[in-house]
């Protein structure tokens, strides 16, 4: 088995979509870091952040990300995940760090064809579009940091997962 592979970028890049796919392709295992965290805890990532707050989330989502860290899986991971210095590290270090790039616009629409509000609270309280611009301006720097690679996220999936496994020279499971 590999390297852990992370998938980062903002919320709507595909990184659960691609993920999967990925996992599928390689044989790996796939693990999202806010569903093992919704498991983990019994709760949305909305009740979490209601009762402890962003840094409380936070910090709950530093620990999914070491707990579901191994060999053999794509771990998806949330779109604020680089926000934290140690987790930028920390991914970098343990394995190899792909982000998810895809625009502004596209994320926004994205997001609101598949609405998912109790598990995708609103970080500045702004239309959907107006906030994909400001998250990106105040993130894209930090994905950039923390990755080694850089994908197209705004192509089909199957197309981003082949660009993945070349980038990688994986081969297909199977």
């Amino acid at each position: 088995m590999s390297l852990p592979l992370f998938l980062i970028g903002a919320r709507g890049c595909g990184k659960t979509t691609v993920g999967q796919a990925l996992a599928e392709a390689t044989g790996y295992a796939f693990v999202d870091t806010d569903r093992h965290l919704q498991q983990a805890t019994g709760r949305t990532v909305a009740d979490i952040v209601a009762v402890e707050g962003w840094e409380g989330f936070r910090r709950r989502e530093s620990e999914s990300l070491q707990t579901v860290t191994a060999k053999g899986r794509v771990i998806a991971t949330g779109g604020g995940m680089v926000l934290a210095t140690e987790n930028r590290q920390f991914m970098r270090e343990q394995g190899q760090v792909i982000y998810l790039q895809a625009d502004a616009e596209v994320l926004a629409s994205r997001l609101a064809a598949y609405p998912e509000q109790a598990q995708r609270p609103t970080l500045t309280g702004r239309p959907i579009a107006d906030e994909m611009v400001e998250v990106l301006a105040s993130r894209d720097g930090l994905y950039r940091e923390t990755a080694h690679y850089v994908v197209n996220a705004m192509q089909p999936p199957a197309r981003v997962v082949n660009e993945i496994m070349a980038l990688l020279c994986l081969a297909r499971a199977g």
